[in-house]
């Protein structure tokens, strides 16, 4: 059989199941801010990642309605538009980077860390938060 014109991996999966898959680890990158998992399963990720920040930057009605739709915890879509979308305005494209890591020890499969380029942890916003309410008591 033939391969031309066929586009993505398969990831020795079905559809509905590749796309839960993929759905899973767009959740937990935009949650947890990086994840490791397998070189493939990062560069199918990547550009569904991408596809979703362009559109949280937008943010209307209509674009936070398609990104729950994408997403399957709706904390990480809210997460999404309302904390690191912001963080993003100026950048126009590439906001994720993918990093080789080391070979899983099982089966010799090659890992890699996915990750923003940007820093949108919300970690060092909090104690200044906290700060300010402090000092105004």
């Amino acid at each position: 059989m033939h391969r031309h014109g066929y586009q993505g991996r398969k990831l020795h999966r079905e559809r509905d199941q590749r796309e839960a898959l993929i759905k899973g680890l767009a959740d937990s990158l935009i949650l947890h801010g990086h994840i490791e998992t397998t070189l493939p399963k990062a560069k199918e990720v990547l550009p569904y990642v991408e596809k979703l920040i362009t559109r949280a930057k937008k943010g209307d009605l209509h674009s936070r309605r398609l990104i729950i739709s994408d997403l399957q915890t709706l904390n990480a879509a809210h997460k999404l538009v309302d904390e690191i979308a912001p963080k993003l305005k100026n950048r126009s494209s590439g906001h994720l980077r993918i990093s080789k890591t080391t070979s899983r020890r099982g089966d010799n499969a090659q890992l890699a860390v996915i990750e923003f380029v940007d820093d949108v942890s919300s970690k060092g916003e909090l104690p200044a938060k906290e700060n300010t309410a402090e000092s105004k008591a």
